[in-house]
């Protein structure tokens, strides 16, 4: 009975977690049927911001070191969203109504995402900056113009080389003089640590069993994050009109909704919360290139099985998926069985952590099976839209 409390108090901490880095994506995937395939990416992003947040708190020394998390949540927020509003202006609105084309583009995102982590350095930084100096600033003027939409394509023909070439021989030029320090890259290909806030390394004892202050901040964390969207999405003029358009896009077009702008503000939001749950998965181990492939298929099963743009369904699925992982891969029903073999081998079988995501897989996929559209699925009008 201690292995299966212990396993549930674990199980929650994962849950926890898994619910954190499914929050955004359940409410981009609910509202424009998106599926985002760059959304661990922008974990990693929110993971690495935390990273250059606690060195920056680290140089200026003193007690600055253990408030950097609190800074770095809201940075990680606003880096992500940044990050996701570029996507979704750039990429994803031209491929609404086309699901397969848009999960393979924002799967040659994440993989940018992955390999631009990697390379980044101040070279890449500099050549970006101008590039987008010149390219977009050229757009902006030129677009001032009465007859723009008849110079558009030429002057996205001229801009686009000419802005490339300048960025290109810049960026030669620095490194030729510049050498190492320059082009050396800030992160690189390995692994980077992130260490919680003393205050964040100790725990305490509820009756026999120990409890993680990290894991506690996270839960409290998750709670604090679920509140927010669901006071947000309730109370607020734009909570209505995201509501709204995920009800019924055409009527709310016609009612004079700003569709376009629900979208961006939706994937911005969704993809700031996908940031904070990468601040939260940095305390809890090394931050690298592939952090968010580590979390992306489990995501995305807890906003299947939760039922999609359903808030309370995503929660359910969280904890539950959590719990299932966690006392599987912990061996905790095997001394409950001991009076039956065969049930206490085959779970001692499935007692790693990889091999308990594949029987918490093979559970879903028989649990779709009964309830394809998940716990929670959608009802009247939402069906129709």
């Amino acid at each position: 009975m201690t292995g299966l409390v212990d396993g549930i108090l674990g199980g929650i901490g994962i849950g926890s977690v898994l619910l954190l880095a499914a929050l955004g994506l359940a409410i981009v995937f609910g509202l424009m049927g998106v599926i985002n395939m760059a959304h661990g990416e922008l974990m990693m992003l929110g993971a690495y911001t935390t990273f250059v947040v606690q060195n920056v708190f680290k140089s200026l020394g003193g007690d600055w070191l253990e408030t950097y998390i609190l800074f770095a949540l809201p940075l990680a927020f606003l880096v992500a969203a940044l990050m996701g509003l570029i996507l979704e202006r750039g990429v994803v609105r031209y491929l609404y109504g086309r699901p397969l084309e848009t999960l393979l583009a924002t799967w040659g995102v994440s993989l940018i995402l992955q390999q631009f982590v990697r390379s980044v350095n101040w070279v890449l930084v500099i050549g970006l900056a101008l590039f987008c100096l010149f390219f977009f600033g050229g757009m902006w003027l030129l677009s001032r113009r009465a007859d723009w939409h008849r110079l558009r394509g030429w002057a996205i023909a001229l801009l686009l080389p000419i802005s490339f070439g300048i960025s290109a021989v810049t960026g030669n030029i620095l490194s030729q003089t510049y050498k190492l320090a320059v082009t050396k890259p800030w992160f690189g290909a390995q692994n980077v640590d992130v260490t919680a806030p003393k205050w964040l390394r100790s725990g305490f004892s509820l009756g026999s069993f120990q409890v993680s202050s990290v894991r506690l901040f996270i839960v409290a964390l998750t709670i604090f994050c679920v509140v927010a969207i669901y006071l947000f999405l309730q109370r607020s003029p734009w909570g209505l009109r995201i509501r709204a358009v995920t009800q019924n896009r055409s009527m709310s077009a016609c009612l004079g909704i700003p569709t376009q702008k629900v979208d961006a503000l939706t994937f911005a939001l969704g993809s700031g919360l996908a940031g904070v749950a990468g601040c939260a998965l940095s305390l809890l181990g090394s931050v690298g290139p592939n952090t968010g492939q580590n979390y992306i298929v489990d995501t995305f099963m807890v906003v299947v099985v939760g039922g999609v743009g359903k808030l309370v369904g995503s929660i359910v699925a969280a904890m539950a998926i959590g719990t299932l992982t966690y006392l599987i891969g912990s061996d905790a029903f095997r001394p409950l069985l001991t009076a039956v073999p065969p049930l206490a081998d085959f779970f001692t079988f499935f007692s790693s952590t990889s091999m308990a995501k594949v029987m918490v897989f093979a559970l879903i996929v028989v649990f779709l099976q009964v309830r394809p559209a998940g716990l929670f699925p959608p009802k009247g009008r939402t069906v129709d839209a």
